[in-house]
């Protein structure tokens, strides 16, 4: 009699998939140089890939020797593409001479999503936070007035720094309730600081966040803090969308 037990064993085959096969991505020389599937959006060259929120006119950002930094008087600046999942490394420098303390020392932001003019969207802080105190849920690395980061792997002002994010887009119902939440990974420097964390909303600077309004597809913006230290720069910034 046959053993049906011995012939319904599992086998390693049976937790083996060999489609669909994963599409060849050739990486760069190193964590910061773009794939060849990447969304160039900052090369050093040009603003060609950015608009200004005030106007949805020509970004006035300075952009010298393949670094481009804030204009605080030009606003705010933010893709002509619009994306809803994907990944994204962004380098940024604090002044060596910054000034100030607190909030009022380098402050910037990535809004993740923009969702209209100003600064509403999905804010992952930037900041001077190295050496310098303020409340944790508002220091680099955090959603900004939504959760802390994990650690603290800022490098000192004058030193180039580095995010790499993975960001997936809120998802809405057809009667513009929420269907699934933002979510968020975030590398401060190769270190995780944000891991799959979920969003209560858009970003807030005063009250608790809400999806109040559903949204689609959105560009990614740089802020233009109305603080007033010294400008910081940008270099290398692309995107994969997922």
């Amino acid at each position: 009699m046959m053993n049906v037990r011995a012939q319904q064993s599992p086998k390693h085959e049976d937790t083996e998939f060999y489609t669909p096969v994963p599409p060849i991505v050739t990486p760069g020389s190193t964590n910061a140089a773009a794939p060849s599937d990447a969304i160039v959006l900052f090369d050093g060259k040009n603003l060609d890939q950015w608009v200004s929120v005030k106007d949805n006119g020509v970004a006035k950002w300075e952009v010298k020797n393949g670094v481009m930094t804030v204009n605080k008087s030009a606003g705010n600046i933010e893709t002509k593409k619009k994306f809803t999942n994907y990944q994204l490394h962004i380098e940024w420098l604090i002044p060596e001479n910054i000034t100030g303390e607190g909030q009022a020392r380098g402050n910037s932001g990535l809004f993740l999503a923009s969702i209209g003019g100003g600064d509403l969207g999905y804010e992952l802080q930037i900041l001077d936070s190295y050496n310098n105190k303020t409340y944790t849920n508002g220091q680099a690395g955090s959603i900004y007035k939504q959760t802390t980061p994990m650690v603290n792997a800022n490098r000192k002002p004058g030193e180039w720094q580095s995010y790499d994010v993975i960001w997936t887009a809120p998802v809405f119902n057809s009667d513009g309730s929420l269907k699934s939440p933002a979510r968020v990974t975030v590398l401060f420097n190769g270190v995780v600081v944000q891991n799959n964390f979920e969003l209560a909303g858009p970003t807030l600077y005063i009250g608790k966040p809400d999806y109040k309004k559903a949204h689609g597809a959105s560009p990614i913006k740089l802020q233009a803090h109305g603080d007033k230290s010294e400008p910081i720069s940008f270099r290398n910034i692309w995107v994969r969308e997922i």
